[in-house]
C-alpha cells in the first residue's frame, strides 16, 4: 500500500505592473497573510492555465504578459504538503475586483495592495518573500519607459 500523499499544486503569478520608474506587486490578504494571487489547479489545466485562472478569478486581471518567459519557481511543502507554482507576468491594470469564492459565498481575500519592493518584503511571509526575491532576479530594475 502506498503511504505517501499525492502532491497539491497551488499555481498562482507574481503580478506586476509599471509605477512611474518603479515596479508595483499585486498582494492579497487572506486573514493576516500577504501572498500572491493562487490556487489550486484544477483536474485538466496545466499549471500555467491554472494560475492565468487564478488570477482571473481572484482579482479580475486579464490582461497577463508573461515578458520574462513561462519560467517558475515553487516553495516547498507547506499547509499538508501543499506546493506553490509561481510564473511572472506583467499588467497595465490598476483595478482589482476581489473575486466570490464559490464555496464561501465572499471573496477569499480580505483585502488587496499594489506595493514597492520594500512594502512587498515587509508584508510577506518568508515563503513569499523567497517567491519575491526569484521574481527580483527576473525583473530589470525599473519598468521600460
Amino acid at each position: 500500500m502506498n503511504n505517501r500523499r499525492r502532491r497539491v499544486l497551488s499555481c498562482g503569478v507574481i503580478t506586476v505592473r509599471p509605477e512611474g520608474n518603479e515596479w508595483r506587486y499585486l498582494l492579497l490578504r487572506a486573514y493576516q497573510y500577504w501572498d500572491f494571487p493562487k490556487g489550486r489547479q484544477e483536474s485538466g489545466e496545466t499549471p500555467l492555465e491554472a494560475a492565468r485562472r487564478e488570477v482571473r478569478e481572484e482579482t479580475g486581471i486579464i490582461d497577463l504578459r508573461f515578458s520574462w518567459g513561462e519560467d517558475y519557481t515553487e516553495t516547498g511543502p507547506y499547509a499538508r504538503g501543499k506546493v506553490a507554482r509561481y510564473y511572472l507576468a506583467e499588467t497595465r491594470t490598476e483595478a482589482v475586483v476581489l473575486g466570490i469564492a464559490p464555496e464561501l459565498g465572499t471573496p477569499e481575500h480580505h483585502e488587496w495592495r499594489w506595493v514597492d519592493e520594500a512594502t512587498a518584503y515587509r508584508l510577506a511571509a518568508p515563503r513569499v518573500k523567497q517567491v519575491l526575491d526569484w521574481a527580483l532576479q527576473r525583473l530589470p530594475r525599473r519598468p521600460a519607459a
